[in-house]
């Protein structure tokens, strides 16, 4: 990833990296595709997990799951204070990426987004398989970082803050308000600049755009590298 000029390519995993580490035993490959998908075809040793296992529906809306809750799930997935995790999708990297978000909420940074996803290990010809592994349960210790995540009331006062960007990351409908997606309300908060999260993401390989064309698209709607930002 270093070649793309990402400032944490650590993140990211190749498709040629984890074709070469299947055999890993300490390492778990989690698919975050539906569990549909999954058993239509996986890469060898990925596990999934019912839905998006790490939410919970409180109040008519989804939220992160508990820390109690949250340990519990994954350690029945076999993911351990110290397990290196390889998460992958088919949706371009989104369900993958909110894999990798809840996890570093949590305390847990030894997650990487495979680049490119099931789409480009697919077009490579690499290993599938049908067949389901079982982990052996594992310790998950839950320790919250509340600076990953913007509360409401956070995100009230961020309007037209110097220093801060709301970065609306939806599709162009949500933004103008044509598509509501069954809220109360459609529209966009006040202040907020709108790059779909789709753009940053090439369309053909699946992978993250280079870290040059992906600063130029930032620039272009206002996001700086020195703003904190805020996305939504």
């Amino acid at each position: 990833m270093a070649e793309q000029g990402y400032a944490r390519p650590e993140m990211l995993v190749t498709t040629d990296w984890l074709a070469a580490h299947l055999q890993d035993k300490d390492i778990c490959i989690v698919d975050c595709d539906n569990r549909d998908a999954y058993r239509r075809a996986h890469i060898p040793g990925a596990i999934t997990f019912r839905g998006h296992q790490y939410l919970k529906e409180k109040e008519g809306a989804l939220h992160i799951m508990g820390p109690e809750q949250f340990a519990e799930a994954m350690g029945a997935m076999g993911i351990g204070d110290d397990t290196p995790v390889i998460a992958y999708d088919s949706f371009s990297g989104l369900y993958a990426a909110r894999f990798w978000w809840a996890l570093n909420y949590y305390g847990h940074a030894q997650v990487k987004v495979m680049n490119g996803g099931w789409d480009k290990w697919l077009a490579e010809g690499r290993p599938v398989t049908m067949a389901e592994p079982r982990p052996a349960k594992a310790t998950f210790t839950a320790n919250a970082h509340e600076e990953l995540i913007a509360r409401w009331d956070y995100v009230r006062d961020s309007i037209n803050a110097p220093g801060r960007v709301l970065l609306d990351v939806r599709s162009d409908g949500e933004w103008t308000g044509e598509n509501a997606r069954g809220t109360k309300r459609g529209g966009r908060i006040p202040s907020a600049v709108h790059l779909e999260w789709l753009n940053y993401v090439d369309s053909k390989t699946k992978e993250f755009k280079p870290a040059a064309e992906l600063r130029a698209m930032f620039a272009a709607v206002g996001v700086k590298p020195e703003s904190e930002i805020v996305t939504y």
